[in-house]
């Protein structure tokens, strides 16, 4: 107790625990912390507006794959629908309206079918039925739909040429009007 006493009457010893605290203290956060080159600079990828947009691959209705991230340098909507949804169906033929104005200026739509929760025959048989012009993704195990967290058909992701998300609507049907003033500052904006 002697010791506490005469430190803290002591201003100079006193002066010196801080700054050796402080020192130890700087230390361990240097040494603890993870390398910058281990992360995102701070943005984890997350299904949320001003983050990276998580990465998938999926397979398309037409027998291909489409990863995102080959996406990077074009606006890209990423629409979570099922064929079973009336609001789905609904805001399709203003998707496609508004993809087809706008892919000539950089505008990528990935239609991500829910196929865990619909079929692939049913998918096929709704993009022929709108004469969907755009990508069908098929999302056979629900992983991209756990990642971009679902919570309401449809959901659709507006991602800028960078690979992040500038804005989310979740439910629908979505208006031309509202798509397009969505996509218009993203398109207008240099690759």
């Amino acid at each position: 107790m002697h010791f506490i006493t005469n430190l803290l009457d002591d201003s100079r010893r006193w002066t010196a625990v801080m700054l050796a605290t402080l020192v130890l203290g700087l230390a361990w956060v240097s040494f603890s912390s993870a390398p910058l080159s281990a992360t995102t600079g701070g943005l984890v990828p997350s299904p949320r507006q001003g983050f990276p947009a998580p990465d998938f691959t999926l397979d398309t209705l037409d027998g291909g794959q489409m990863t995102l991230s080959d996406l990077r340098g074009q606006v890209v909507m990423i629409n979570l629908w099922t064929s079973w949804c009336p609001p789905c169906r609904a805001e399709m033929p203003a998707i496609d309206n508004v993809y087809q104005a706008n892919k000539e200026k950089g505008l990528e739509v990935l239609a991500v079918n829910s196929t865990f929760q619909d079929s692939e025959a049913a998918a096929a048989a709704f993009a022929q039925e709108l004469g969907l012009s755009f990508p069908i993704l098929l999302d056979r195990d629900g992983a991209v739909s756990r990642r971009y967290q679902l919570r309401a058909l449809p959901t659709t992701y507006f991602i800028d040429r960078k690979g992040i998300i500038r804005a989310i609507v979740p439910g629908g049907p979505m208006s031309e009007t509202l798509i397009q003033s969505k996509i218009a500052d993203l398109l207008a904006e240099a690759p």
